[in-house]
């Protein structure tokens, strides 16, 4: 989002045409030339196109170009959708759907195409065309010991555009290139293509390679994987699974739309009859090997954002405060520096401290500012 009263600036596109006349296809390629940091582009009614770049939300322009109508956004729908039958007769019946899309040799897209006051509107989100490293989301270097996991739960939680999906993809491909094994993924849709190296990985993505989630998790536990990734535990059904999965001796890697690791395990377990809860808690107490949380704080100097991550570790001290207490996660994490876990204020911390990141900025995204403002006072 733009900072309270700046002024709006806007993209200028290079169209090798006239605007009103421009493809899908070529319109998608200009609009990622618009900027290097395109993550995400949006096409709704009465807007001109739009992108975000650095978590800001711009619209673009061209000579010709006008604000799009509903036929516009209509005709975008149906080029990205093309001829996928089934992500037709779900936008049809529950009015929105997800289906990938390629430019090739240019760029991946993940699109969700809904109905709203009864026209379309395209969200698309951009998939990088390498696999990311660590290094390069500026991640932990301790969550490379996932690598090392044969069996539980790993969850990767965050809010919308907080870059779980990266995070499982390099997460994921550090154990294609360290172990032997066999990996399955269930994607919607597919977002980095894995290519086997020391593991052989299979890759499906809903509704063009499994009808649901849960059918193809069922399925993934008579297809003899070692390692199951599941893009988004979204309900009850895969979240049993999930547990059924690692319970039976696989390692699971998914993503929760959570704040954090204390929320997550309430939003896990209140998904649940009051009286499975306890029980549900305790499973999911047992089988977690790390819950991963994540963050994008904008830089200092507008460069764009740095991502801040909070990670709880299976111990112990863990195990009990999720059966009995999730609020005492954060004095877990605290404590447990020397096992490898961190948390969030105390990484924003260290950022302000460093001048990465602004002290208004800090106390925005800290979970406690109060805390915070008085740690950096000290």
């Amino acid at each position: 989002m733009a900072a309270p009263g700046a002024a709006p600036i806007s993209l200028t596109l290079d169209l090798p045409q006239s605007a009103s006349s421009v493809s899908t296809e070529i319109l998608l390629e200009a609009m990622l030339r618009a900027h290097d940091h395109v993550s995400d582009l949006i096409f709704s009614p009465g807007r001109f196109p739009q992108v975000e770049v650095l978590g800001q939300l711009l619209p673009v322009q061209a000579p010709g170009l006008r604000p799009l109508d509903a036929d516009d956004t209509r005709r975008i729908a149906s080029d990205l959708i093309g001829s996928n039958k089934q992500a037709i007769t779900v936008l049809r019946e529950q009015g929105s759907c997800d289906v990938s899309y390629a430019l090739p040799g240019v760029a991946r897209f993940r699109v969700n195409v809904f109905i709203q006051r009864g026209s379309c509107a395209v969200i698309i989100r951009v998939i990088p065309t390498s696999i990311p490293t660590f290094a390069s989301l500026g991640l932990p270097p301790q969550l490379a010991d996932v690598a090392n996991l044969r069996e539980g739960i790993v969850l990767v939680t965050g809010p919308r555009g907080s870059g779980k999906s990266s995070t499982l993809a390099a997460l994921l491909d550090s154990i294609n290139e360290q172990q032997t094994c066999h990996i399955i993924t269930i994607e919607d849709p597919i977002e980095s293509l894995h290519n086997h190296k020391r593991a052989t990985v299979h890759q499906r993505e809903l509704h063009s390679d499994t009808p649901s989630f849960a059918l193809a998790l069922r399925m993934a536990l008579r297809q003899a994987p070692n390692v199951i990734l599941v893009s988004e535990m979204r309900d009850r059904e895969i979240m049993e699974m999930v547990l059924e999965a690692a319970d039976t001796g696989h390692l699971v890697l998914t993503s929760l739309n959570t704040v954090d690791a204390a929320k997550s395990m309430d939003r896990i377990t209140g998904v649940f009859p009051s009286a499975e809860q306890p029980a549900i808690r305790s499973r999911w107490a047992k089988a977690f090997r790390c819950i991963i949380s994540q963050r994008l704080i904008p830089r200092r100097d507008g460069t764009g954002r740095v991502a801040i991550v909070e990670i709880l570790k299976s111990h112990p001290r863990t195990l009990e405060s999720l059966e009995t207490d999730p609020s005492a996660l954060l004095a877990v994490m605290k404590d447990g520096i020397a096992d490898g876990m961190q948390h969030f204020d105390g990484e924003i911390e260290k950022l302000v401290r460093s001048g990465v990141v602004d002290q208004e900025t800090a106390l925005a995204y800290a979970t406690n500012p109060q805390e915070l403002r008085q740690t950096l006072a000290r």
